[in-house]
């Protein structure tokens, strides 16, 4: 379809054809900011560049990329000239590593170099804090010191908690140090000249170290290493540098709010000189990454102070009927004037969303209060999943009332969404998962994990009830009675003596304690004969190599090809963690399992299928996968003060984890340990000042991301919360919902 473009839109391409330079566009939500940048760089590749020049348009994800070739593609061809030359369209991360491509030996590295992919990278920087925390066994008492916690629970906390934190304290801190370009001698040269013991720092570098080393023993570099040493060599080879400006003259960047100082150094250098054009597009409002990667809208918001930059709006939405783009709207305007907390009032920013005007060739939805809204009821955590199921079923039924409609379910975190999935499936409606385990992989992961957790504990019945159950899912060509299997399933968890039943010494199975109906059918005592059989083959073979072992059961429970595939990745999964652990057995490989299964460990499985919202399905992603995208109708969960905390004092954070002493948030605390370090100021470290700033950048975020959430629904928005699974201490609703519940609620009157 022929793009008609919004006269702001006109004027800000026909500005920066006539003027070039510096320009920072703000871009709200559904204003078209990829067709203009799109039409931008098709009307600078036609008339501004020469047959050796390329427009060079830098965007956050891969998704992206295909997106703008199409679109840069298609505006060309209606210029009836050739697609495909004069422009380039790359991630910030693919930018850099044709940068470290080209000049391999200035960054260190040898011409076969490889990229060491985040799957890898994760390994093996598990494996080194694990060697870090076997090797310094008195570092947690200085942080796990409460007085309340049992020796038991104390246990339990170094075993299943406190190697995770420390990975994600040491992978944050070694991300945030390459980001500033801060190497491993540099590191270690700040703390030996250090006044004051920084022990988190002293962790981080250590660790920092040992982490480089292993990638360099594999002759590779990780995705931020891309980063620092494309920034380095633009440094040092000032003749590339400026064949590469001459290369790319136009430099187009995509959700600028979501660059990194870094990332942005990088462009600077490539296009900040007197010839060189800088197009910075984004929505600070939309900056949702910040506390997780090195993000952050404060260097989108600076460049727009430089002298010289020319900053426009794209102010107008056609995504949104007008009441939701007036809730939107008001939640900015509560944020900058009534936030209690003071420093979070500039969270959020104009522009205000405006509606299209008349005549616009991409109008808003009819206006339709009725169809938003927002529910005050206090749910429980289930009650909520099942209340958005009934409502979710009873729209689906009414489909010839919204024909093409679309819906999803937004949820803030991957296990709510993992949860949020099966209540849908279980009341029959087609789900779509946007999360980071897809359901085919967390489904092959928990009946995988199910084997080995009998297979590590073969006297207990209830896993052994477990693996029957999916043992009988699996047989499609093996049909017996429901209660039959019911049955099967109470009487394999009561067995107290399974060794007896798996391998009976004088033919006695213990079966005749089954009800004679389950005893007489020839089909399912066909099932459960296969079925002992089984297991005899798989306790056999506990003894084989985890990877043998699991793609034997595999083979045995899954005919579909996906599912095989699945488990061979599975499978070599296991095989590396047992290498990297090698005191490991079945059971913490079945727990590993389970933590993908749950959504609570991410794996790179295969890639889906491109997503496309479609009518008759639902669609359930966190709010942060949601971004980008749109549906006709749209339920935004769990917005209660836990969630979506707003630095009050019965907020708690996640960050904050409850078996560390005074609510410290390490890795807040490690990642300001590293920035007194490089400033040469160590002994300004003071401890729980970084915590209590990690709670306003994480307020503000979530303030944003609920922003987000809400500008995802074009016609019907639905807002519910919960109260949070501690019973003995109930979440409240979040402060700004409360906030927008009263505005709406004054709006009737």
């Amino acid at each position: 379809m022929t793009f008609i473009p919004r006269l702001r839109q006109l004027e800000v391409v026909e500005d920066y054809l006539a003027n070039g330079g510096k320009m920072a566009i703000s871009a709200v939500p559904g204003s078209g900011k990829t067709h203009t940048l799109s039409y931008l760089a098709a009307q600078l590749v036609v008339n501004k560049i020469t047959e050796d020049q390329e427009v060079l348009i830098v965007t956050l994800v891969n998704a992206a990329v295909d997106n703008f070739r199409l679109r840069i593609a298609s505006f060309i061809k209606e210029m009836n000239l050739l697609p495909g030359m004069g422009y380039r369209v790359r991630t910030l991360h693919g930018l850099a590593h044709d940068i470290v491509r080209q000049r391999p030996g200035l960054a260190g590295l040898s011409e076969d170099f490889v990229i060491v992919d985040e799957g890898e990278a994760a390994r093996i920087l598990e494996d080194t804090v694990q060697d870090w925390c076997y090797a310094n066994p008195d570092f947690s008492e200085y942080y796990l010191t409460r007085e309340d916690m049992s020796a038991k629970s104390r246990r339990w906390v170094l075993r299943e908690k406190w190697p995770e934190l420390m990975r994600d304290i040491a992978r944050a801190f070694i991300k945030r140090a390459k980001d500033w370009r801060v190497t491993v001698e540099q590191l270690q040269g700040y703390l030996a000249a250090a006044s004051v013991d920084l022990p988190l720092a002293r962790m981080g570098a250590e660790v920092y170290a040992d982490y480089q080393h292993r990638l360099a023993a594999r002759g590779g570099v990780d995705f931020d290493d891309l980063i620092r040493l494309a920034h380095h060599i633009l440094t040092i080879d000032p003749d590339f540098l400026a064949r590469l400006r001459r290369q790319w003259p136009y430099i187009l960047e995509d959700e600028a709010q979501d660059s990194s100082r870094s990332q942005e150094d990088i462009l600077r250098l490539l296009a900040d000189h007197p010839e060189g054009g800088w197009v910075r597009v984004g929505d600070p409002n939309q900056s949702i990454y910040y506390t997780f990667t090195n993000a952050s809208p404060q260097y989108l918001r600076n460049f727009m102070r430089e002298p010289g930059v020319r900053c426009w709006e794209l102010p107008h939405s056609g995504r949104s009927q007008p009441s939701i783009i007036r809730l939107a709207n008001a939640l900015i305007e509560w944020t900058q004037r009534a936030h209690p907390v003071a420093a979070l009032r500039d969270a959020l920013t104009p522009p205000l969303i405006e509606p299209s005007p008349p005549g616009d060739p991409q109008p808003n939805p009819p206006d339709a209060p009725a169809q938003v809204y927002l529910v005050s009821y206090a749910y429980t955590p289930e009650q909520e999943l099942q209340a958005v199921v009934k409502s979710v079923r009873h729209w689906m039924a009414q489909a010839e009332a919204h024909p093409g409609a679309t819906v999803a379910v937004l949820v803030p975190s991957n296990r709510r969404g993992a949860q949020m999935a099966d209540a849908l499936r279980q009341a029959g409606i087609k789900t779509v998962e946007l999360l980071d385990n897809p359901p085919a992989t967390r489904s092959a992961a928990e009946i995988l994990g199910h084997v080995l957790r009998h297979l590590s504990k073969p006297t207990e019945g209830l896993h052994l009830k477990k693996v029957f159950e999916d043992w009988q899912s699996t047989r499609a060509d093996t049909f017996i009675p429901l209660e039959h299997g019911r049955a099967i399933s109470a009487w394999l968890e009561r067995l107290r003596y399974i060794e007896g039943y798996l391998w009976p010494i004088d033919g006695n199975t213990g079966e005749g304690s089954l009800p004679s109906e389950v005893q007489s059918d020839a089909r399912t005592a066909s099932l459960l004969a296969g079925f002992r059989e089984r297991v005899r083959r798989w306790q056999a073979a506990a003894i084989l190599p985890v990877d043998q072992l699991m793609l034997m059961v595999a083979n045995d429970l899954f005919t579909e090809p996906a599912d095989l595939a699945l488990a061979h990745k599975l499978a070599v999964e296991l095989r590396t963690l047992q290498m990297l652990n090698f005191d490991w057995r079945l059971e913490e490989l079945a727990r590993e399992l389970e933590a993908i299964a749950r959504n609570e460990r991410r794996f790179m499985g295969f890639s889906e299928t491109a997503y496309e919202p479609r009518p008759g399905e639902v669609t359930v992603a966190t709010m942060h996968r949601a971004k980008g995208l749109e549906w006709d109708r749209v339920y935004l969960t769990s917005v209660n003060h836990y969630d979506f905390p707003s630095a009050q004092p019965e907020d708690t954070y996640i960050a904050e984890p409850w078996y560390i002493r005074d609510r410290l948030n390490l890795q807040a605390e490690a990642l300001e340990q590293l920035r007194v370090l490089c400033e040469g100021r160590p002994s300004a470290y003071m401890e729980g000042a970084a915590t209590q700033q990690a709670r306003l950048d994480y307020a503000a975020e979530r303030l944003r991301l609920f922003y987000v959430g809400i500008t995802r629904a074009r016609r019907e928005l639905i807002i519910t919360w919960n109260t949070g699974s501690d019973d003995q201490r109930p979440k409240g609703q979040a402060l700004p919902f409360a906030a927008l519940m009263r505005w709406w609620e004054n709006q009737d009157k």
